[in-house]
């Protein structure tokens, strides 16, 4: 990977795994993913405004699909990591989505894209399962596992894997700006979720009030890190992109512990440095 695809990356892992502990302190808010969306609108316009100006794109149907897909991956992905994080712990949800994003980002570029499999590549599979496993507890009996955050942190995991592909192509091949395909999620979001903010619109007025900073945190920061991880995209093969943006998954559960005092077991720490190990392996196993 081109020395500074590993570094837009590294940065975007750290924004990521700082808005998503904002994300979680925002919980308890029933309109977030549509407050930050908004703000991001408000962010971001300029910037874009300035992009389809310079760079005159000319848009088709196929650009259409590629922009279309983005907005509802995003729009599901979105709403199911906040359904998580009401549901579980930052340091179970987020682990597994962005441990299995990758690992499934893996299998779809090695099967759609005909990308190269090596030895260092499946140890690298084998070390994200295991930490997947012991992360959400998965080594414990069934009756202490934690149902919700499983089923949300694979869910979402699912859909980052759906987008990445998807958003990858888009900025690989049909060269759409990584700032319009953000722009174009955070639209989408904002025109499904307005409604219902309407119909609510005491509660979201009282939600700007309560979560104006976290959502200002994210409508920023989540942009800017994925912004960062499309334009690597472009210099850098996409399986190894994907898994290298997880090492925030080790600071994600550091945050989840100690920021958020969440029960820090043993085995899910091991487990969070298992699934960076892995995903450092994916990364690099392109020379193996």
């Amino acid at each position: 990977m081109p020395p500074l695809a590993l570094l837009a990356v590294l940065l975007a892992a750290t924004t990521h795994a700082t808005w998503n502990l904002f994300a979680k302190r925002a919980a308890g808010s029933r309109h977030f993913v549509w407050l930050y969306s908004l703000g991001s609108i408000v962010v971001y316009a300029p910037i874009v405004t300035w992009v389809l100006i310079t760079q005159r794109t000319q848009f088709t149907a196929i650009h259409g699909f590629a922009l279309a897909a983005t907005a509802v991956l995003h729009l599901g992905y979105s709403l199911m990591l906040q359904a998580g994080y009401r549901a579980s712990d930052l340091s179970v949800v987020y682990p597994l989505a962005r441990g299995s994003g990758p690992l499934l980002s893996f299998v779809a570029a090695v099967v759609l894209l005909g990308e190269r499999v090596t030895m260092l590549s499946m140890v690298g599979v084998v070390l994200v399962v295991a930490g997947i496993l012991l992360v959400a507890g998965l080594t414990r009996t069934v009756a202490n596992l934690p149902k919700a955050g499983v089923a949300y942190g694979l869910g979402t995991g699912a859909f980052i894997a759906a987008y990445t592909v998807n958003d990858g192509w888009a900025v690989k091949v049909l060269l759409i700006s990584p700032f319009i395909i953000d722009f174009t999620g955070n639209l989408f979001r904002v025109v499904v979720l307005s409604p219902q903010a309407w119909s609510d619109r005491v509660r979201a007025r009282r939600e700007i009030r309560e979560y104006a900073k976290p959502a200002l945190v994210v409508s920023i920061l989540g942009p800017l890190g994925y912004i960062m991880v499309l334009y690597a995209m472009r210099v850098a093969p996409i399986s190894h992109v994907a898994p290298a943006r997880e090492l925030a998954t080790l600071l994600g559960a550091y945050f989840g512990a100690k920021l958020l005092k969440e029960r820090a077991a043993p085995e899910r720490l091991t487990g969070a440095t298992c699934i960076v190990i892995g995903v450092i392996s994916l990364a690099f196993a392109d020379g193996a």
